[in-house]
């Protein structure tokens, strides 16, 4: 907000100063406005003059001078400017213009730091996409939260966000999930059984055994085919999933069957289109797609000489038909391990004519519990790793989402058990949400005392003047520019690192200054600014599926 009126401003300055003659239009739309990295260097900075002298081979000080004079007229936005190092131009924003957003941000209410910058532009975000072959792990955990996280910021910034899980029902897993299935219902039969070498081995398959039993008996003890051991087994493992992703707040737009590529002839469809284009070839008994023509060191194997495709060949054929649905941007949310297949699928998106610009990858990293500084494998009955839904048993839903966006994707993930059950404000999702619970008790104390819903007075407003004030109105007004960076970039903990700064802000204000004292005016303003802060703390976790408690 601020921060665009003070590059209008400055756009101004440079049309003014090519109207006069002073230097020519070479560095229109070249240069930025910033937050500077050190206090005391002005609200934001400019390298105005530093582009501007790199073209018309001028003396950027000198520039920064001409600037400088101009901006100072601006008395009603610019309190005072100065030039720094070798022409940096540092901006000091008049302190009323702080202040005036108080109201700005209570008017809007939810509202406040969405915008339209997405221009509805169509966007898929495909992930999670765990096949039905066990609960969620807490890596598909993070996943989930990531993906969830993105979505609800690309809807925030005005983007027509699609959410959807693809899956594969079909191939060796599957296969091997429903011979893990009909041995478990064997053994509990009391028949004679071989357990797969490579089988699943949690509990959850032995539930699941025994809900068959329940419905149909020992019918199936002569049964070979793994058909109805398999679909048994999807249908318990996806009513799994799906609780535990209501539970966590997420909901799909779609679930997309990678086995509807077979049916519908897409795979053979991509693989003809690729034979012709020149792009496919045989050897070895395989069908081999040729990476080689997009820059990769080798070609890969797309159909084994079993005639069995390789995972890239399916999600290739996805991708396809994900453009071919019209959308404009497509985000795909994978673990790390996909890393080696996604050069191979945006290869793939090229040769078939589409732009793999329009694809965007967000790899994350694993996640590893820890107690007391150690690594821990919790407990666990339904199977041989974590699941998401143990973990939640333990710390609850709002750490777990908070926990799994506070590291960037790409960034190993250490879930500390220890400090995410703690009532206190170590706890980083306590000392948020706390934030938001103190507020509301201070609103609630104002009312109990006579005060009347905060109202802004322009001169009572003036009274906000501590340092500590103006920085709370600062960091505010930086609320929709860290949305619109959180959204664009896909980097949920951009937000988390705002809310926690904020809430630092507002603790470190609080311990230091009453906002009810005896001076009523003094008052009145300050709990306009609570009344504010509330507003955003509470909307920047709404945006991110995270619970604003007003009492804690």
């Amino acid at each position: 907000m601020i921060r665009s009126q003070l590059k209008k401003v400055l756009d101004d300055c440079f049309d003014q100063g090519v109207t006069e003659g002073l230097w020519t239009g070479g560095a229109a739309g070249k240069f930025t406005v910033e937050l500077p990295k050190h206090e005391g260097q002005g609200d934001f900075s400019t390298n105005f003059a530093l582009v501007l002298a790199g073209i018309e081979k001028k003396n950027p000080r000198a520039i920064a001078q001409t600037i400088a004079e101009k901006l100072a007229m601006q008395t009603a936005l610019i309190a005072r400017v100065e030039i720094a190092g070798p022409g940096f131009v540092n901006v000091f924003i008049n302190h009323d213009v702080w202040r005036r957003l108080i109201p700005e941000i209570i008017a809007e209410g939810a509202a406040y730091g969405k915008s339209s910058v997405g221009g509805q532009r169509k966007v898929m975000v495909e992930f999670v996409s765990a096949n039905p072959t066990g609960p969620l792990s807490i890596g598909h955990g993070r996943q989930a939260i990531l993906g969830d996280a993105i979505a609800r910021l690309l809807e925030a910034t005005g983007h027509d966000v699609f959410r959807e899980y693809y899956y594969n029902d079909a191939g060796r897993q599957m296969r091997v999930l429903g011979e893990s299935t009909r041995a478990r219902y064997l053994q509990l039969l009391g028949e004679d059984f071989t357990f797969p070498e490579d089988g699943y081995q949690g509990e959850y398959i032995i539930d699941i055994s025994r809900s068959l039993i329940e419905e149909r008996g020992d019918s199936l003890k002569d049964h070979q085919d793994v058909t109805p051991f398999k679909e048994q087994a999807e249908k318990h493992i996806f009513k799994d999933i799906s609780s535990t992703l209501e539970r966590m707040g997420i909901v799909f737009d779609n679930y997309y069957n990678e086995r509807s590529l077979y049916e519908n002839g897409h795979i053979d469809d991509v693989v003809a289109e690729l034979r012709a284009k020149g792009y496919v070839y045989e050897k070895d008994n395989a069908v081999w797609f040729r990476t080689t023509a997009f820059g990769h060191e080798q070609d890969r194997v797309i159909i084994k000489s079993s005639g069995e495709p390789t995972y890239r060949l399916p999600d290739i054929a996805y991708h396809r038909e994900k453009f071919r649905r019209n959308f404009d941007w497509l985000v795909d949310i994978f673990g790390s391990d996909h890393i080696a297949t996604v050069p191979d699928v945006l290869a793939g998106v090229k040769a078939l004519g589409y732009d793999p610009d329009k694809v965007t990858v967000v790899l994350h990293q694993f996640v590893t519990l820890t107690r007391d500084g150690k690594q821990v494998k919790m407990s666990t009955r339904k199977a041989n790793f974590v699941t998401v839904d143990e973990l939640v048993d333990e710390v609850g839903v709002d750490p777990v989402r908070f926990f799994f966006m506070m590291r960037k994707a790409d960034s190993q993930l250490e879930f500390d058990l220890d400090l995410a059950t703690k009532q206190s404000q170590e706890n980083p999702v306590y000392y948020v949400q706390y934030g938001h619970a103190r507020l509301c008790a201070i609103l609630r104390q104002a009312a109990e005392k006579g005060f009347a819903e905060p109202e802004f007075d322009v001169a009572e407003s003036v009274l906000l003047n501590e340092p500590e004030e103006l920085k709370l109105l600062k960091t505010m007004s930086t609320f929709p520019a860290t949305i619109e960076s959180s959204a664009l970039e896909l980097a949920p903990h951009k937000m988390i690192f705002y809310l926690m700064e904020l809430a630092g802000q507002l603790h470190s204000y609080y311990n230091k200054h009453k906002v009810i004292t005896d001076d009523i005016p003094l008052s009145r303003a300050r709990l306009c600014m609570i009344r504010a802060l509330q507003v955003v703390l509470k909307n920047g976790l709404d945006m991110l599926g995270l619970s604003a408690p007003d009492r804690m």
